[in-house]
């Protein structure tokens, strides 16, 4: 619901705040005055068509903001969320500024937004009928949505949409098994053989490093015993050994600390040297037996590693890559050899899931015609009072070659105004006055389902008047009793059946007109209807008349 509408900037308006209440609000004024003003700025907000020519006189930009009232299950806010936008506390603030330049730029809770998107968020929190935009009845899927609502359908249209993505999926996946087994069948030979000679080299992740290390040594052996003895003879040699000069070192150092007790720390020292030196030893003598002197293993080795180069270089550039070369073309051989059970069983389960649909389809069907017949039905009946006798609303279903994820059916609601004419297409049939009259016996028949929580009606009133004026505010206050409803009227029969009564008023600042809206108190508001019912307004008649219109409007509708 609005709360709360803040305009600047906007043609004669300078600088306006708007609070809007529950129930019926209607706004009223001289001709002239601008009352349709405040449409054409909500209908800015609500993402339609910015043009700079709209900016105030000597203002370089227009601003109109709104403050909704949101239900955290709605439609509106599951929209913010998938955009990343949180709705604080069940409230959307939305933002449109216009620059004279004519950029455009938009906000919802402060997070930059499309005009797009404001028209999409827009759509689920206003809908507005008569000379502007955003006439979602016009549209074919929200007549669908609308008569699946009213038929209590809304249910069955969901599970026929589930089931007719569940009918394309798996048709998808028939077909890309079908176009996998045919691509499958022209390589299966190359696949065989890719995956059996991978195989038949039984590969490990890493050999090829470990080879070759034990090639690299195999190839030095020699080398790496000749060096491996030299060192060993070197420590623990008979003449001039590393060991025997290191002994010869420990008896100057007994000397040495004999003569210098605080010199012990070398003694410590001195043993450690020697026992690194004789593990040294130790160590080089056990490699020593390990250095594998093995021409014949060597070849062999050199083979392997020649086999997994080959290989490498055919299917990958590591050995890892040939590995997983081998994996995958197995898995497709497989896939390939077991395809035809896989794939039979997915296209029964596709001809279980597409009966599904059709079965659900002909029961969505035949819910939407009879909601039709009980939609044309409650609709008529309201348009004589509304001053469209002989109007008459039919409710097409035109049936589709197959079951499409909305059904088997079209949906298209069209009218006839006059007897003996075609019914066509709401939006290219009726007139503004006539097509807002026509939404509201519409709105009414689906107030109770219809989820748009604020409606605007604009030239609602245009060529009514007398006990069909009385009809048009009863059934604007019939609707109004579940959900918020702002309309623009000049008829003081509409204006009594509100509850909450704004007018709009133009006088002159600096040279410039300035529009101004203000909430009526109960005096005034009698002073505003009898003013609206065409007498005298200061009059004792024109005001008794009008207290008696308020009154009558305020007892049960």
């Amino acid at each position: 619901m609005l709360r709360d509408l803040r305009i600047q900037g906007y043609a004669v308006i300078d600088e306006l705040r708007v609070e809007m209440e529950p129930g019926l609000t209607v706004l009223t004024g001289e001709t002239g005055t601008g009352k349709s003003i405040l449409v054409g700025a909500l209908t800015l907000l609500l993402g339609g068509r910015a043009h700079a020519d709209s900016i105030r006189a000597g203002a370089d930009r227009t601003m109109v903001e709104g403050m909704f009232e949101v239900d955290s299950a709605s439609l509106a806010c599951e929209l913010c969320r998938e955009a990343g936008i949180d709705p604080e506390e069940g409230s959307l603030i939305l933002r449109r500024e216009v620059q004279r330049a004519g950029r455009s730029r938009g906000w919802v809770n402060g997070s930059p937004v499309t005009a797009g998107f404001l028209r999409d968020l827009g759509s689920e929190l206003v809908e507005l009928h008569g000379q502007h935009e955003h006439q979602a009845l016009l549209r074919r899927d929200v007549q669908r949505t609308m008569l699946d609502a009213f038929g209590g359908s809304t249910a069955l249209g969901s599970e026929v949409n589930a089931l007719h993505g569940a009918v394309s999926a798996l048709r998808a996946e028939i077909e890309r098994r079908k176009q996998s087994a045919r691509d499958a069948r022209e390589k299966a030979d190359y696949l065989r053989f890719k995956a059996e000679e991978i195989e038949a080299a039984a590969l490990e992740p890493g050999e090829d490093e470990r080879l070759d290390n034990q090639i690299c040594k195999l190839e030095h052996s020699e080398d790496l015993l000749r060096l491996s003895g030299l060192l060993v003879e070197s420590i623990h040699g008979d003449a001039d050994s590393l060991a025997d000069r290191l002994a010869s070192l420990q008896r100057s150092l007994s000397e040495l600390v004999t003569i210098d007790a605080g010199a012990t720390e070398f003694e410590s020292l001195y043993a450690t040297a020697r026992t690194a030196l004789d593990e040294l030893g130790r160590g080089l003598s056990r490699y020593q037996q390990t250095v594998e002197h093995d021409p014949q293993r060597l070849h062999s080795l050199r083979e392997r590693m020649d086999e997994m180069y080959r290989l490498k270089r055919k299917y990958g550039g590591s050995l890892d890559d040939v590995i997983r070369a081998g994996a995958a073309s197995r898995a497709d051989l497989d896939e390939f050899e077991g395809s035809g059970d896989a794939l039979q069983e997915l296209e029964r389960e596709a001809k279980a899931v597409t009966a599904d649909l059709e079965d659900a389809a002909s029961r969505l069907s035949r819910a939407r015609q009879s909601a039709a017949t009980r939609l044309e039905s409650a609709v008529e009946r309201r348009l004589p009072d509304l001053g469209l006798p002989g109007a008459r609303l039919r409710v097409e279903l035109t049936g589709e070659d197959e079951v499409g994820r909305h059904g088997r059916e079209r949906v298209e609601f069209l009218t006839s105004l006059n007897p003996g004419f075609d019914p066509g297409p709401l939006g290219r049939v009726a007139s503004g006055g006539e097509l807002s009259r026509l939404m509201l016996a519409l709105r009414t028949a689906l107030s109770e389902v219809d989820p748009v929580p604020t409606v605007v009606f604009d030239e609602i009133d245009v060529g009514i008047g007398g006990q069909v004026a009385h009809e048009v505010g009863a059934q604007l206050a019939a609707v109004a009793s579940r959900r918020q409803v702002f309309a623009v009227t000049h008829l003081a029969q509409i204006a009594s059946r509100a509850t909450h009564h704004l007018q709009v008023d133009k006088s002159e600042k600096d040279g410039l007109a300035v529009a101004t809206v203000v909430a009526l108190a109960p005096e005034a508001r009698i002073a505003e209807v009898a003013r609206m019912l065409g007498g005298d307004a200061e009059s004792d008649t024109s005001r008794q008349h009008a207290e008696e219109m308020l009154e009558s409007a305020a007892g049960p509708a």
